[in-house]
């Protein structure tokens, strides 16, 4: 499970409206290799894949690969647009550590 707070899923929808309906695109939450821990989180927009799992948080959809899921299962995601400006912020109960920046985890 994932889950997004109000302004997460509040800047979420925001960013879709910039997106093409007829895409059929949802918010996509994922893990790659890289970044200074190890580990780097990653988001975009996207087409449903066939191994894809379907979560659903405050009324947006999100998909998963498998492998991302299991990094990053019960996790939050937030939004800060404050004067640090850092944007989205996920909080990952999994992690062993993370950077300075919170963009990468190990």
């Amino acid at each position: 499970m994932i889950t997004l707070t109000p302004r997460a899923a509040l800047q979420v929808r925001t960013m879709l409206q910039d997106v093409d309906p007829l895409e059929h695109k949802r918010l996509r939450v994922f893990v790659e290799s890289g970044g200074c821990s190890g580990f780097q989180y990653g988001m975009s927009f996207d087409v449903q894949k066939p191994d894809d799992q379907v979560l659903e948080s405050e009324g947006l959809s999100i998909l998963m690969d498998p492998t991302s899921l299991a990094y990053l299962n019960g996790s939050a995601i937030d939004f800060d647009d404050g004067l640090q400006g850092k944007g989205f912020e996920i909080k990952n109960p999994n992690a062993q550590s993370t950077c300075g920046c919170g963009k990468s985890f190990a």
